[in-house]
């Protein structure tokens, strides 16, 4: 289990600061979010929508309000009103009249509707007789029986192909306030769409009209909201119901509602000159796609960037770990196997030479007066002898075969697939290398010797009876006088 732990620890940390990275990421891209989702609201509801509101009703004054006047011109006019209290006599002079305020006033049409004959006058001649069957013409007598002195309303000209227009129906009095008629004039309401549509389209949001019953009365060329059409009551749509039950009232406001779970922004304006309220609507999901689009972006750069940093983060742990690994089963002076190395190597060296089987031969090596170098020197030369014959002994071996610094002066060898006579030789080649070699230290030759127990491993032997005999015959040539080697057997020894 101490060995595993570290690994633990590490797995630990790394998911741990993937975490931190990964909420501060999200943390920092949904508070972003969020606040540009606030902003944008509350730019929409309280600075786009009333613009395009104030825009929308001053196109609609500059369009509506001098024909409400010239109606109302029309309505006090003494010419007409003689006119009809003199029993309509030549109808050519009121179809002029009408003409003339026409081509001067530059309206779409003139007309006059008389009480007395229900004679229905235009520029262009009489066009019929207004009949209270007909629901072409229910609009004159609503304006007959109506408390206001005049109404806005859209309807089909008759005079003009049956186009869509904007009616100034204004009551006509004779002198003595008598209802006698009514009169106006009107205008095309192709300018109007033309500019709902614009904005329609420009700015993804919903412009149209409705009157003092809830009733659609003009939008678009596209229909109204979610396709209702003109005429159609806003309160047979489930989520205008409150809101048109709050009407006939001047109100205007902002509201949010929600359709199939898609929330919308409202802003309704009265307007008085028409008696009508103007509904501006944007969808919430148009106005944020920017923002919710930005957001996916930054959740995936956060995606990419932890990604990156947990594969960089492995390498580094990895490349550390390995040398945490190194350093653990190294020797930091020599630079060979330590103990701890050299159970690892030995335990595989032992496995493959029962499996083949294979002979396997351990020397164990101690360099002669070591301790009397150390204090004569110091221990940087006895540092810097340990380097060199370090190196001296790889140089002696095979790649194949396994080296360590057993401690202190002592080193030993593992020399695979070789049998105790090769190995006596493989000793002694050792032996006699290092008692010619120098050692160069602060501008002295330093020599020393080194004394060897050998030993070959025998079978079902473990690796400790392995390296007690060796340590045994290493015993035997220190005893013997040093710089020679020793072999021990299990039941035997020579040197």
């Amino acid at each position: 289990m101490p060995l595993h732990s570290p690994l633990y620890s590490q797995r630990s940390l790394v998911l741990t600061l993937i975490a931190l990275l990964g909420a501060g990421f999200l943390a920092t891209s949904f508070l972003s979010y969020y606040a540009s989702r606030a902003s944008i609201r509350d730019s929409i509801v309280n600075t786009e929508l009333p613009l395009t509101s104030d825009t929308v009703y001053s196109e609609i004054q500059k369009d509506l309000v001098r024909p409400i006047l010239i109606s109302s011109m029309m309505s006090r006019d003494t010419f007409m009103r003689d006119w009809v209290v003199n029993g309509e006599q030549d109808a050519e002079k009121m179809t002029r009249y009408l003409n003339e305020v026409m081509t001067h006033y530059g309206a779409y049409t003139a007309f006059f509707v008389s009480n007395t004959s229900l004679t229905y006058y235009h520029a262009k001649g009489v066009l019929k007789q207004v009949k209270s069957t007909e629901p072409r013409d229910a609009w004159y007598f609503r304006v007959r029986d109506m408390a206001d002195p005049y109404e806005i309303n859209v309807d089909p000209d008759l005079a003009n192909k049956d186009n869509l227009t904007f009616f100034i129906n204004y009551k006509v009095y004779d002198y003595n306030n008598r209802f006698i008629g009514a009169a106006g004039v009107g205008l095309t309401v192709d300018a109007v769409i033309k500019l709902i549509d614009k904005y329609q389209q420009r700015y993804q949001r919903s412009v149209y009209f409705v009157d003092n019953f809830g009733r659609l009365v003009l939008t678009g060329a596209e229909g109204g909201p979610q396709g209702a059409h003109i005429g159609q009551k806003l309160g047979d749509l489930d989520y205008m119901k409150d809101l048109v039950s709050q009407l006939p009232k001047p109100h205007s406001g902002s509201y949010e509602y929600s359709v199939q779970g898609q929330g919308h922004f409202l802003n309704v304006r009265f307007i008085p000159e028409l008696n009508w309220y103007l509904f501006v609507d944007k969808r919430e999901d148009g106005a944020l796609s920017e923002i919710r689009q930005s957001l996916y972006l930054n959740l995936l750069i956060c995606l990419l960037v932890t990604l990156i940093v947990l594969l960089l983060l492995n390498r580094v742990i990895k490349r550390y770990q390995g040398k945490i690994q190194a350093q653990a089963t190294l020797d930091s002076l020599t630079e060979l196997p330590n103990r701890r190395g050299f159970d690892l190597l030995a335990a595989q060296a032992m496995l493959e030479a029962r499996r083949e089987p294979k002979p396997l031969t351990a020397m164990l090596l101690d360099l002669d007066h070591f301790k009397v170098l150390n204090d004569t020197y110091g221990h940087l030369a006895g540092d810097q002898v340990l380097i060199g014959f370090a190196r001296d002994l790889e140089s002696c071996l095979r790649h194949s075969d396994i080296v360590c610094r057993w401690g202190g002066e002592e080193f030993i060898v593992l020399l695979k697939d070789t049998d105790g006579e090769t190995g006596l030789m493989i000793a002694e080649k050792i032996r006699q290398h290092v008692e010619q070699q120098r050692y160069a230290y602060d501008g002295k030759e330093l020599q020393l010797t080194v004394s060897i127990g050998l030993t070959t491993l025998q079978v079902d032997e473990t690796l400790h009876t392995l390296l007690s005999r060796a340590d045994h015959a290493m015993y035997r040539a220190k005893q013997a006088g040093r710089n020679r080697t020793c072999v021990e057997m299990p039941h035997s020894s020579y040197e």
